[in-house]
This record gives structure tokens, C-alpha cells and sequence, in this order.
């Protein structure tokens, strides 16, 4: 996809681009750092691993040979790796001086980035392993039901890690994860201080593109790529959230046909893309909207 940095943009000043999924945000970075220059720099929580690049569609090899990439396969498998570890990692290139172009889907990532991070103690292994084990029994109904009042009014019930992640809050601090975020310092970087773009895409023109993004990357090698890590795979892993990952370890595991496997990941796909746009419309009405697909 070729994209058009949109006017007005000052070649000073940084750019933020959200998007959901295959909605042309990666083509419009390097639209933006061709044109003006730049670094352009990762803000998807599933580009980071080391392991995927193919399946998640990371930038190849010709895009970073035209514009400096950042953060990009950078974590490997088996490491753990937060929201607070990328927000320091974009720190220190801001440092460096360069123009940063930071892209992704990440709506975690980008909300943070533009409007602070609350610093909460880290959480003991033992109460992240109470955690698991607690998840993997189905117990997310008495993990919510265990929160804080106003810790449970303010994120989203049905998304199991938001939750474990709130639990383990309480369960470490004995303060609910609300009232840490209630003490979050400035943000990295004010959104009146950089470009903040959003990308907006026909509903239908996105389900198809996911559909044909995805063939093409399993014909460009996506299965190999999960084949690679099915020794050390783990559902619960980061790592393994990658979309389309456990359809095609399913596949690999005699569980579904290549084709079933490829339709469910389609749909997983399509499921995240609505996600996405719905974090985006709720926390970013006032970004400016880049359309896709025109």
C-alpha cells in the first residue's frame, strides 16, 4: 500500500499514527519519514518479538532499507516485556534527538505514551503464577468479582489480561489499580506537542484487506514461521498472543485443516481490527482522521 503524508505536517515536530490492523499505518510512516524525515518506531505490542515477523506483517526488509525502523523484533520469546519497558525504550530515542514517527495499534501503548503511566510496583512472580493458574481454571468471573469498585467500573471486564492485570495489582499493592493510575505523572509526549493521527477505514474495505493481507502471509511463509516455535509453544505466553498464531498451531497439531485454520484466523483478525477501532473511537476523537483505503 502507498500512502501520501497528509499536509500540514511540520518536519519537526513528532507523529503519532494509530490504526487497527492492515489499515495502512506502517505505509503511511514511511510515506511521512521518505518525504520529511525520521525515525519511524514500533508501537504494536505483537511486532516486538523477535519470533514473528511474517505473521505480523512487520515491516520487511526493503521498507527498512528506505527509512530507519525502531523496535521492531527486538524482544525474544520467553522474556517478559511491559507497556513501561517500551515507553522507556521511546524515551531514549527521543534522547538520541531524532524525529520520531511512531506507528501502531497498540491502543495501550499510545494511550500511555500521550497521556502518562502510572508507576506501580512490580508484581511478585508467585501472585503472577496465582494468576495464571487461576485464569487457566476459568476463574476470570471471580477475578472481576475480587476487584475494587472503581478499578472494576473503569476497564474492561470481558478482557481476561486487563483483568489479571488489575488483580495483580490489588493482590501485590492492596491498592486497586485505579488509584494507581489516578497518580500518573505527565505523559511522554503531549499530544499538543506532536502530530496524533488516527487511521479510519470502511468496515468492509478492512475485512477484506485482512482477508487478503492474510493469505499473502501465509504464502509467504507464516506457517514455517509458527512451525519454528511449536517446541517452546505456551498459550499463556506473550509471545503467543500474535494473531493467527494458535489457529495455525491448532492446524499444526492435527486439531484443524489448513483451511479451517486460515478462516479462523481471518475472523480473529477481523475481531481485533473491531476491537481496535472501538479503543480508538472512545480515546482518540480528537486525533486527526486519515482515511484508508482511498
Amino acid at each position: 500500500m502507498r500512502m501520501r503524508p497528509p499536509q500540514g505536517l511540520s518536519p519537526d515536530r513528532t507523529v503519532i499514527i494509530a490504526g487497527p490492523t492492515a489499515s495502512g499505518k506502517s505505509a503511511l510512516a514511511l510515506a511521512i519519514a521518505e518525504a520529511q524525515g525520521g525515525v519511524i518506531v514500533n508501537a504494536d505490542a505483537l511486532q516486538i518479538w523477535s519470533c514473528w515477523r511474517v505473521l505480523t506483517a512487520r515491516p520487511g526488509p526493503s521498507d527498512e532499507a528506505r527509512a530507519p525502523h525502531r523496535l521492531y523484533g527486538h524482544v525474544t520469546p520467553g522474556r517478559s516485556y511491559s507497556v513501561g519497558d517500551w515507553l522507556a525504550e521511546v524515551a531514549a530515542l527521543r534522547d538520541q534527538g531524532a524525529r520520531l514517527i511512531i506507528a501502531g495499534g497498540t491502543g495501550l501503548y499510545l494511550s500511555t505514551l500521550t497521556r502518562g503511566l502510572a508507576v506501580i510496583p512490580p508484581v511478585p512472580a508467585e501472585i503472577r503464577a496465582k494468576a495464571d493458574a487461576l485464569l487457566a481454571e476459568g476463574g476470570l468471573a471471580q477475578m472481576v468479582a475480587e476487584l475494587d469498585g472503581d478499578s472494576r467500573a473503569r476497564i474492561d471486564v470481558q478482557n481476561p489480561a486487563r483483568v489479571q492485570r488489575a488483580w495483580e495489582v490489588l493482590q501485590a499493592t492492596g491498592r486497586g489499580i485505579a488509584a494507581w493510575q489516578a497518580e500518573t505523572p505527565p505523559p511522554l509526549i503531549a499530544p499538543e506537542s506532536a502530530h496524533c493521527l488516527v487511521m479510519e477505514a470502511d468496515r468492509d474495505w478492512l475485512a477484506d484487506r485482512i482477508a487478503l493481507r492474510f493469505r499473502q502471509m501465509m504464502a509467504a511463509g507464516a506457517l514455517d514461521e509458527v512451525r519454528a516455535v511449536l517446541p517452546a509453544w505456551d498459550p499463556r505466553a506473550q509471545w503467543s498472543k500474535a494473531i493467527g498464531a494458535p489457529e495455525l498451531v491448532a492446524h499444526l497439531q492435527g486439531k484443524l485443516s489448513l483451511d479451517e485454520a486460515v478462516e479462523r484466523a481471518i475472523i480473529s483478525t477481523r475481531q481485533y481490527a473491531k476491537s481496535q477501532r472501538i479503543w480508538f473511537r472512545g480515546r482518540m476523537r480528537d486525533w486527526q482522521a486519515i482515511t484508508s483505503g482511498s
